[in-house]
């Protein structure tokens, strides 16, 4: 493992480069839609100031900043979300899970971090909707808030435990998950904005093209292979395929986010066009890429 302070280091100056350089190519191809670019960039700052927190604080100020980061992501999904006064209930409800969901992970009790949310939760959320409230929009309420706390919170907590499950390189872990997921999306934005002709899903994400899944892979597994012997422990075989399994994992959760807004913006003309900034935007790998990652290293290693 290399120098914490070191590497920290190299990656601002890496983030420095690499933002001043985007920002010149911004400046020169106007014509260019680069706001998913510059939303990536935007995380890797975000993702940086957490990582430096954890490394030269205290994890559990990394934790804090992770369950923030969950929280608005959540509210930021309910904003796209049609609702009624009934509804109100079962959202506060949801938001109330995350402090008890991270509580579990400072705990290290990984049994109950596991199921509360998708077994606990998910059970028990429909009752303040059925009290007195009707079953007019029961499904779409329930269904939608369930969807958005198994992305937004239940995903994205993985962040977290992986700092409490090994504390010896679990902000290394993180680091080298979120610096890949980032490779990943931004590879995949700058190949279909320049080369991409086939897209895969037009009607969910035009943005998404098999030109840029393909760049993205190879980058993405490059990127692996040079900083998995850096940034953890893996032996060759797994550091290449953490890459496989974080790109494509990666290009599921952006295009799962992508359907997830079109469905529930379609028809309000309230809100207008899909936003191009946001949480969503900067997390959508990452409610994908976290999880998997964290229970592919748990299955094959044991440390976790």
């Amino acid at each position: 493992m290399v120098s914490a302070l070191w590497m920290l280091g190299v990656i601002c100056a890496s983030l420095v480069g690499i933002s001043l350089a985007f920002y010149f190519v911004r400046k020169t191809q106007p014509d260019k839609d680069f706001d998913a670019i510059s939303a990536r960039i935007g995380t890797w700052w975000g993702m940086f100031f957490i990582f430096s927190l954890a490394t030269l604080f205290n994890p559990i100020v990394s934790l804090l900043s992770l369950m923030v980061l969950a929280f608005f992501a959540l509210k930021e999904y309910f904003s796209m979300i049609k609702t009624r006064k009934a509804d109100r209930r079962i959202f506060l409800w949801a938001y109330l899970s995350i402090p008890i969901q991270f509580y579990w992970i400072y705990t290290g009790w990984y049994g109950m971090f596991i199921v509360f949310i998708p077994i606990y939760v998910f059970l028990f959320l429909p009752l303040p909707r059925l009290l007195n409230k009707g079953t007019v929009g029961f499904l779409r309420s329930v269904s939608s808030t369930q969807w958005g706390l198994m992305l937004m919170v239940f995903g994205l907590s993985h962040l977290a435990y992986y700092q409490i499950a090994t504390p010896e390189f679990g902000a290394e872990l993180v680091l080298y998950l979120v610096v890949l997921t980032q490779v990943n999306d931004v590879v995949h934005s700058l190949v279909s904005i320049y080369l991409g002709k086939r897209r895969i899903v037009p009607t969910a994400n035009p943005n998404l093209t098999w030109e840029g899944f393909a760049a993205a892979l190879l980058a993405t597994t490059g990127a692996a292979a040079l900083l998995y012997p850096l940034l953890t422990p893996f032996a060759a075989g797994f550091g290449l395929f953490s890459g496989v399994l974080i790109s494509v994992s990666g290009f599921f959760g952006s295009l799962t986010i992508s359907v997830l807004k079109r469905d529930l913006l379609i028809g309000d003309d309230g809100k207008g066009e899909l936003p191009k900034k946001g949480y969503l935007n900067r997390i959508d790998s990452l409610t994908y890429t976290s999880p998997v990652f964290f229970h592919a290293i748990r299955y094959f290693f044991d440390f976790m």
